[in-house]
């Protein structure tokens, strides 16, 4: 039962029944270096959600009111903003390293984690600072990394975490620890380009959607989409960017045997805004006339040709 409505593996079943019961599964009897690199890596995952739970503490905090204004300006309620866990990072570059020093961890570790660079002249400095944040999740709710969006002027706009040994983006899809239940019942995913066009969506109750972490969609995104359903509907940026990405998409998606369509957003550039002018149902049946994968195909063919 916990397998088909969760969409967990056995292992990932067996896990959650188990810490519900508060009973320890039996340990796979490890190496020392197998062990080693297990520990490390919660140990990564325990400086992940130590920084998510000190952003989304700063956020409330009067250092943080600008974001908050960002993301209300943005029509987020309260809720929503607790349900995704944002947060913001602070205006000074090693408010998060000195914060995370004082917890006990050692540089090393913040260096591995991706959220910290070490410098031998300037010490330690956050990759991360002046930004509204948006924690990153696996499927088990854990997190993992995170996206990070400027405020005022600055580039790049978005930053994502680095890679490390809990975060690889090709491997993890942006809200899908809150959504997979909804893919499972609607036997449809809605997969778009940002962090705000999920929360968006999701907001206004569309909650069958997703994020690919970046606009290139990858093989590993496409085989965890697949654990949850077949059929996959792109609602990327209406630019070109946007368009051409959801013509790489469509190829993984098929070569991956998803039944794949493509969501052109008419009123508006990207679903974040458009859901906000024209609300849910508007969205809902954008998303019913959808274009199929070989019609979007020789659209996009027909215009960059002379038929």
């Amino acid at each position: 039962f916990m397998m088909q409505y969760e969409n967990f593996t056995f292992q990932e079943a067996m896990q959650s029944l188990a810490d519900r019961a508060g009973i320890e599964l039996p340990k796979q009897e490890m190496s020392a270096a197998q062990r080693e690199a297990a520990d490390r890596r919660s140990r990564l995952l325990e400086i992940n959600k130590v920084a998510a739970k000190y952003f989304y503490m700063l956020l409330r905090s009067p250092q943080g009111s600008h974001a908050l204004q960002y993301f209300e300006e943005r029509k987020l309620s309260k809720g929503t903003m607790q349900h995704f866990g944002l947060g913001y990072s602070n205006k000074y570059s090693d408010d998060l390293y000195q914060y995370l020093k004082k917890q006990g961890y050692e540089d090393e570790l913040l260096k591995d984690s991706g959220l910290v660079t070490i410098d031998e002249r300037r010490g330690g400095h956050d990759k991360f600072w002046n930004r509204a944040m948006f924690p990153i999740m696996d499927a088990n709710n854990r997190v993992i990394g995170f996206g990070g969006r400027v405020m005022g002027e600055g580039e790049p706009k978005y930053l994502n975490s680095q890679e490390s040994d809990v975060f690889q983006k090709k491997n993890n899809l942006y809200g899908l620890n809150l959504t997979r239940k909804d893919v499972s019942r609607e036997d449809a995913i809605i997969l778009v380009e940002g962090y705000m066009d999920v929360v968006s969506l999701y907001q206004a109750g569309v909650r069958n959607v997703s994020a690919s972490l970046g606009t290139a969609l990858t093989e590993n995104q496409a085989r965890l989409i697949k654990r949850y359903t077949k059929n996959v509907i792109l609602s990327y940026d209406a630019d070109q960017a946007g368009q051409n990405a959801a013509f790489r998409g469509l190829d993984i998606l098929y070569r991956e045997g998803c039944r794949a369509r493509v969501l052109k957003v008419t009123d508006g550039k990207d679903p974040d805004e458009f859901i906000k002018k024209n609300g849910r149902n508007a969205f809902l049946e954008l998303a019913d006339h959808a274009i199929p994968y070989g019609d979007f195909k020789l659209n996009m063919v027909k215009q960059r040709y002379d038929t």
